[in-house]
C-alpha cells in the first residue's frame, strides 16, 4: 500500500486559471504519459484533470521528494516557463500510501470538491482511469483500487443525503417550475440569453415541449440557444411591440434597474387573464416590484432560492460525517484484499513448481523404482501423488491468505 502516490494540483491551492496550463489534451496524453512511465520506472498510472483539479496518481516505490516532482513535472513536458513551474512546485499536494487512498476516497465522494456532494467527479475519475487502463498504463492494483473506489462512491451518493437537495439556483428554479400548475406545452419567453438562462433552458430540452421566443440586446449572441431551443430571436427593443401572449416568462438580464414595469408587462399578456408563472434569476429583478402587486403572479426569483440553497448546503455538510464513516469502513475491507491479492500474485508460481519436483521425481529420482512396479501399485502411486499434489498447491496458500487476513496490524509494505 505505501506504493501507491498521488501528486495533485487543486483549486484549494492552484487559482482556477492557473490550473489550464497542466491540463493534457487527449491527443497528447498517450505520449507524455508514456515517456513518463519509461523515464521514472513507474508501473501503473493515470491522470486526472478536470476545471478544479490536475491529479497523477500511480503505483511505484518512489519518494515524494522535491527533486523528484520536478523531475516528474519537466518530464510530462508541461508548456510554462521554469520559473512559473517553480511556482507550482510550491503549491503541489502529495499524498501516499493509506492517506493517499484516503484522498481519492473522498475525492471520489466529492467531500473535496469545490460543490460538496456533486456527483460529476466521480464519473470524471472514471472516464480518466477507463482511458489510461485502455492504453495500458494501469494494472492489478489500480484496477482493484478503482473497484473499490466506485463501490464506495456509489454507498455515499445512495446512503447519505450529500446530494440528495440541489444547491444551485437554476437546478431549484427548475424544481420549483416543476411544483407549480403550468399548463403541458407552454409558450415560454425568455429575456436574456447569459450563462444562467442558457443553464436553465437545457432543462427544457430534456424535459419539456414548450415553444419558445428569446429577446436579447444582441441577436447574434442568442444564436446559440436560439437553435437549441428552436426559438424565434428579437432584439430586446422589440419586446414591447410582442403581441402573442405567454404562460412562462424567464427573465435574467444584467440590467441595473427593473426592465419590466406593469405596463410593459400588461402588453406582454395581451389581453389575457389567467395566472402566470414569472422566473426572474436576475440581481437585481428584472421585474418590478408594481408588477407583482397589480397581477396574478406565481413568481419564482433568486433570492429566495438562494435561502433555499445556502440551507441545503448546509444540510449537505451535515453528512460529511455520515460520508466518511462509508469510506472509513471501505477501506477496512479493502486492506484485505489487497493482501490476498499480494499473496496469489507472490504465489503464483507454486502449481507450476510442484508440478516440475512431481515430473522429477517420477520421470528421473524414482523412474526405475516406479518402473518395476505392477500396474496396480503404479496406478495406486499416481493417485496417492496426484493427492499430496492438490494439497501442497491449496494448503500453503490459504494457510497465507488467513494469516494475512486475520492480522490485524497492516504493515502498509
Amino acid at each position: 500500500m505505501k506504493n501507491l502516490k498521488v501528486i495533485a494540483f487543486t483549486h484549494k491551492h492552484v487559482d482556477l486559471k492557473d490550473l489550464g496550463n497542466l491540463v493534457i489534451c487527449n491527443e497528447e496524453l498517450d505520449s507524455r504519459l508514456i515517456n513518463l512511465k519509461n523515464s521514472l520506472d513507474i508501473p501503473e498510472i493515470f491522470y486526472i484533470g478536470t476545471c478544479n483539479r490536475v491529479e497523477f496518481v500511480f503505483y511505484g516505490a518512489h519518494e515524494l521528494t522535491d527533486d523528484f516532482i520536478a523531475e516528474f513535472m519537466d518530464k510530462m513536458n508541461f508548456c510554462v516557463p521554469s520559473d512559473r513551474l517553480q511556482c507550482y512546485l510550491g503549491q503541489v499536494t502529495r499524498y501516499s500510501g493509506l492517506e493517499a487512498l484516503k484522498h481519492l476516497f473522498r475525492m471520489s465522494c466529492s467531500l473535496e470538491s469545490l460543490v460538496v456532494g456533486e456527483k460529476e467527479i466521480l464519473a470524471q475519475v472514471r472516464r480518466a482511469y477507463e482511458q489510461c487502463k485502455n492504453a495500458g498504463f494501469t494494472g492489478d492494483f489500480l484496477r482493484l483500487m478503482m473497484d473499490r473506489l466506485v463501490k464506495t462512491a456509489k454507498e455515499v451518493y445512495t446512503y447519505t443525503n450529500i446530494s440528495r437537495n440541489p444547491i444551485s439556483v437554476v437546478s431549484l428554479a427548475y424544481r420549483k417550475l416543476k411544483e407549480s400548475k403550468q399548463i403541458e406545452n407552454p409558450r415560454v419567453i425568455i429575456v436574456g440569453s447569459g450563462e444562467t438562462n442558457r443553464n436553465l433552458a437545457k432543462y427544457f430540452t430534456k424535459h419539456s415541449k414548450a415553444s419558445f421566443v428569446i429577446f436579447n440586446r444582441t441577436v447574434e449572441n442568442a444564436t446559440t440557444l436560439a437553435n437549441d431551443l428552436n426559438a424565434e430571436v428579437y432584439p430586446l427593443s422589440e419586446l414591447k411591440n410582442y403581441k402573442k401572449g405567454f404562460d412562462l416568462l424567464i427573465t435574467c438580464t444584467g440590467a441595473a434597474t427593473s426592465i419590466i414595469d406593469n405596463n410593459l408587462y400588461q402588453s406582454l399578456l395581451n389581453g389575457e387573464t389567467d395566472k402566470k408563472i414569472v422566473i426572474d434569476l436576475a440581481i437585481p429583478n428584472d421585474i418590478a416590484p408594481e408588477v407583482l402587486e397589480n397581477n396574478p403572479i406565481h413568481y419564482i426569483e433568486v433570492s429566495s432560492l438562494q435561502a433555499i440553497a445556502e440551507k441545503n448546503i448546509q444540510e449537505r455538510y451535515n453528512e460529511l460525517s455520515n460520508a466518511e464513516k462509508i469510506i472509513d469502513e471501505n477501506i477496512k475491507e479493502f486492506l484485505p484484499i489487497i493482501k490476498q491479492r499480494r499473496v496469489e500474485v507472490a504465489m503464483r508460481q507454486v502449481p507450476n513448481k510442484i508440478k516440475e519436483i512431481r515430473d522429477m521425481a517420477m520421470q528421473e529420482v524414482f523412474a526405475q523404482d516406479i518402473n518395476k512396479l505392477d500396474p496396480q501399485a503404479r496406478e495406486v502411486l499416481e493417485k496417492v501423488i496426484n493427492y499430496m499434489e492438490k494439497k501442497y498447491i491449496k494448503v500453503p496458500m490459504v494457510m497465507a491468505k488467513d494469516i494475512l487476513v486475520k492480522n490485524t496490524e497492516f504493515d502498509n509494505n
